[in-house]
């Protein structure tokens, strides 16, 4: 592995540490409480995590997995955020950290300047050109719903992950 792999995989790593660090401690009820007035619990951010950004973009997109993995429904599109409640907290939070280990080890074999092999099926009009072009957007959306994380979780019981 190359040292820019390492760096960002290192990063990635880093966020993904940081969604699960700010959850330590909490009940499973508290999960899946909404805390903010648009609804999602903190269980179905990290639902939509493994799915929609992991699974999707590393093992469908990079690596060229079926995209049928992703049912649509005319109530609930690509419904990740959601997770019912028959469905035990451990379960989501070890399918994010299994989810997370697909990715590395697909990153980890792929050249950053290679193609994804799904072409034309994310998400919008965006050029995806390389898997480095994926990568970074996986940081950056994991950095996002991190702090997001971060705002509901000082909500629900004042815990900061980091402490200025």
């Amino acid at each position: 592995m190359d040292d820019e792999t390492r760096r960002l995989l290192a990063s990635l790593d880093q966020q993904r540490n940081h969604v699960l660090g700010i959850l330590e401690g909490l009940a499973d009820e508290q999960l899946r409480q909404p805390i903010l007035p648009s609804g999602w619990t903190m269980l179905g951010m990290v639902n939509h995590l493994a799915l929609d950004d992991e699974h999707y973009w590393f093992r469908c997109i990079v690596a060229g997995e079926s995209l049928d993995f992703f049912p649509e429904t005319s109530d609930e599109p690509r419904g990740a955020w959601h997770v019912a409640a028959d469905v035990p907290a451990a379960q989501v939070l070890d399918l994010y950290r299994d989810e997370a280990a697909r990715s590395n080890a697909i990153i980890e074999a792929t050249p950053l300047d290679a193609p994804p092999r799904q072409r034309d099926q994310w998400w919008g009009k965006w050029e995806v050109p390389d898997l480095r072009f994926i990568v970074l957007h996986v940081i950056t959306e994991t950095a996002c719903h991190a702090g997001h994380l971060d705002a509901a979780r000082e909500l629900l019981d004042r815990r900061q992950w980091i402490v200025q």
